[in-house]
């Protein structure tokens, strides 16, 4: 992705990173400088989802936050036991799943490359016959 490309979603981390306020001031600097830019701002803050969040820095810090405590012991060694437990389970289950997506992915994708064949080969079987020269 060339520099130009890319300045849209620099801008956009930039503006993540300091919060609703950066986004706010960006909005009124775009109706100062040209309304449709102010506008556009503002539809994007409304369709995103941005203005009626908490400001997104934070809510990723939270969910950080969350991940480490997930990890983090108790100090209760059952529920700690439990909670390993449960885990365990749960990423277990996961790869289960995963393989069973890949599974019906191959399936499906054999299923589909079988029926292009047999079209392929009734289209040839077709084509043959129509060639086929008539006996005089």
């Amino acid at each position: 992705m060339t520099a130009i490309a890319a300045w849209p979603r620099s801008a956009e981390t930039w503006l993540d990173e300091r919060g609703k306020g950066a986004w706010i001031a960006a909005m009124v600097l775009g109706f100062i400088v040209f309304w449709p830019i102010g506008l556009a701002i503002l539809a994007y803050m409304i369709w995103g989802k941005r203005m009626f969040n908490k400001s997104c820095n934070r809510s990723h810090r939270h969910n950080q936050s969350h991940a480490w405590a997930m990890h983090r012991p108790s100090g209760n060694a059952a529920f700690d036991a439990y909670k390993t437990e449960t885990l365990k389970r749960l990423e277990e289950e996961q790869e289960a799943f995963s393989d069973f997506l890949r599974r019906l992915r191959e399936a499906k994708d054999k299923a589909e490359f079988d029926q292009f064949m047999d079209d392929r080969a009734r289209r040839r079987a077709d084509e043959a016959r129509s060639v086929q020269p008539v006996d005089n």
